[in-house]
């Protein structure tokens, strides 16, 4: 089935060799050159994947990623950097970037990319009628809702990815290095302080006192863990 991406980019030369080499991998592109038009474009349709330049008009690349992900738009995100934007790497996938390529980059390399972001997208959302529930704790896998007590909490698609990696696999530590290879992905590695950052907020959401977490538990000097006490 032919898919669909989005690729916000002012360079029109890099657009059209990533949009030509695209449909070699049976995925059609839509084009736009400023960051505003190209948020009103994700917002306003749907796609499948979002290449995403960091440097650009109108509004710059990371804020874009920001604003979709805060609207709860889940569709995976792969950044272009250049080699001197370190921070805003960064910055990139604490708000939601699910990689980064930096430029210049090579097209093999590229569409590997894409294509494991296509997978774990589909794979994330194909039908699965499972739900975990601990304590007052609720997670539906199939409609990625999750309640506590009853109550609807509002997660992230990183934070929900978390959870479930969590709930599924109780009283298992896992390091910084394994959450970021399960949850983000190799090519992150490097960047362990966003899980710290992300379990943080997780624990905010879920947990009565975040101080004294039930749910989400750090183990000295491993990781965190998901509890297994009833």
């Amino acid at each position: 089935m032919e898919k669909r991406a989005l690729v916000i980019e002012d360079d029109a030369d890099i657009a059209n060799l990533v949009a030509v080499n695209l449909r070699d991998i049976d995925v059609q592109s839509d084009i736009v050159s400023n960051g505003k038009d190209g948020l009103r474009q994700a917002l306003g349709h749907s796609y499948d994947v979002i290449i995403l330049d960091i440097m650009l008009p109108g509004m710059n690349g990371i804020d874009v990623c920001r604003q979709l992900r805060e609207q709860r738009i889940d569709v995976p995100i792969l950044m272009l950097t250049s080699r001197t934007e370190e921070i805003d790497k960064v910055l990139a996938i604490d708000f939601g970037a699910d990689d980064y390529i930096t430029k210049p980059f090579g097209i093999r390399e590229f569409l590997s990319r894409v294509k494991a972001r296509l997978r774990r997208f589909e794979n994330n959302h194909s039908p699965r009628s499972i739900t975990y529930t601990h304590g007052a704790l609720q997670l539906s896998v199939d409609s990625r809702r999750v309640t506590l007590g009853g109550n609807v909490i509002e997660l992230t698609t990183k934070e929900f990815d978390l959870l479930t990696l969590f709930i599924r696999n109780p009283g298992r530590a896992f390091s910084r290095t394994q959450l970021l290879d399960q949850v983000w992905g190799y090519s992150y590695r490097g960047y362990e302080h966003t899980v710290n950052s992300h379990i943080n907020r997780l624990r905010m959401k879920i947990e009565q006192e975040p101080a004294h977490p039930r749910y989400i538990l750090t183990v000295w000097a491993i990781g965190y863990k998901f509890t297994d006490e009833k």
